[in-house]
């Protein structure tokens, strides 16, 4: 319960956009959306990550900007997301004997289980989540709660996704730069999917697949659990320059045609049909063949969605997705990319905006401000927690933003 209304600001920072939504919650903890501001990168980013400070922040400050004026309060803090190939997440467990004279499991054994499932890191990285899946006690699997039960010997198993420390930093040096605290950070593709599914969904087991310009990151969840995770470094973009180069056009013509006329999977009433434009360069005018992009946009995305199914067949997961595949991000609205998903997956697959809570449409309704919702959703749920629990539990189990 919260005692009063507070604001919490979900950042993105994406390699196509900066977007800053703007969350209301009140005092029983429902959020309500009241602003947002994107704006575009102009090259800041590359694949998921800052490569020019200066730039960067001046897509910060106006994106910033727009949202606090959208939203009419004065921004302070954000919660920050972050990706790039550098992220990792692995399974980890933990074994503990209970040694208690009358074998009750206390919060002490509880936390010692967790030091053991903490994984040793290489030097340079650290831990950015790490979220308990569950107990087993006794071989008993499925345990929410061991705390005060009798038993000799007590399991963990917990999700950790860790970073680079220095690429973990970047981000946040650029946000602090602009005088905003940083309240935490949170993988982009967990931010995304605590707005994209529901619980029935996590529940059943799903895949989410956060579709962005430069990275896409997926995230399985299955018994309310995150089991998986994993960044590509391929999005948007790069389905673009597929395009420049088999088309030979410029990458700003090539992203107008995709935007315009593109599909994941070929036409066949395209056949035939051409898109004419005056070339860029003051040449002849250029003559393109739909079905031509549609090849060639085809080519890429059912790359990428093979890496993705490979992946998770190596894992054994397949099976366990009896709520299909959801996907969002701003790659979610190419024409037929369901059904081209669907023929890789061999299950039901969605494309889906954000289950956050009230708020404008035109925000909701936008699949590629998941993450910055999601990030409002799961800042919202730190604060509970932290509002709740006794500080120095679970503290590195609970992980940087509480909850699976």
């Amino acid at each position: 319960m919260f005692g009063r209304s507070e604001i919490i600001v979900g950042l993105e920072i994406g390699t196509a956009k900066v977007c800053a939504v703007v969350g209301e919650v009140d005092v029983d903890g429902a959020v309500q959306i009241i602003g947002v501001g994107n704006e575009p990168t102009r090259g800041a980013v590359r694949k998921g990550e800052i490569v020019n400070i200066d730039l960067a922040e001046e897509a910060l400050r106006a994106a910033l900007a727009t949202a606090e004026e959208s939203a009419d309060v004065e921004l302070r803090s954000v919660y920050l997301s972050v990706t790039g190939s550098h992220i990792e997440g692995n399974n980890y467990h933990g074994v503990h004997p209970i040694a208690s004279v009358d074998r009750e499991i206390e919060e002490e054994d509880i936390e010692a289980v967790a030091r053991k499932a903490r994984p040793q890191l290489t030097d340079g990285r650290e831990v950015l989540h790490a979220l308990r899946q569950g107990y087993r006690v006794d071989g008993q699997a499925g345990v929410d709660n061991p705390l005060g039960r009798f038993a000799s010997r007590l399991e963990v198993d917990v999700h950790v996704l860790s970073g680079q420390i220095t690429r973990l930093q970047n981000p946040v040096c650029a946000v602090k730069g602009l005088g905003l605290q940083v309240e935490d950070i949170a993988f982009a593709g967990r931010a995304s999917a605590r707005a994209a599914l529901s619980p029935e969904q996590c529940e059943l087991g799903a895949l989410l697949i956060d579709l962005g310009a430069g990275t896409t990151e997926y995230v399985v969840y299955h018994n309310r659990s995150l089991r998986h995770s994993g960044v590509i470094a391929i999005g948007g973009e790069h389905v673009s320059n597929d395009i420049s180069v088999g088309l030979k056009l410029s990458n700003a013509r090539a992203e107008k045609l995709k935007l315009e006329h593109g599909a994941a999977l070929p036409d066949p009433g395209s056949h035939g049909r051409t898109v004419s434009f005056t070339s860029d360069v003051g040449l002849d005018n250029r003559t393109v063949s739909v079905s031509h992009l549609h090849r060639v946009m085809h080519a890429r995305l059912e790359e990428l969605l093979m890496l993705i199914r490979d992946d998770l067949a190596r894992e054994g997961l397949l099976a366990h997705l009896r709520a299909g595949v959801v996907i969002t991000g701003g790659g979610a609205r190419v024409p037929a990319l369901e059904r081209l998903a669907t023929q890789v997956f061999q299950m039901s697959v969605q494309t889906t905006c954000a289950k956050v809570g009230s708020g404008p449409s035109s925000i909701l309704d936008e699949p590629q401000c998941s993450t910055a919702l999601g990030l409002v959703k799961l800042g919202a749920q730190q604060r509970a927690t932290q509002s709740q629990s006794r500080p120095g539990v679970f503290n590195w189990l609970a992980g940087k933003l509480v909850g699976a």
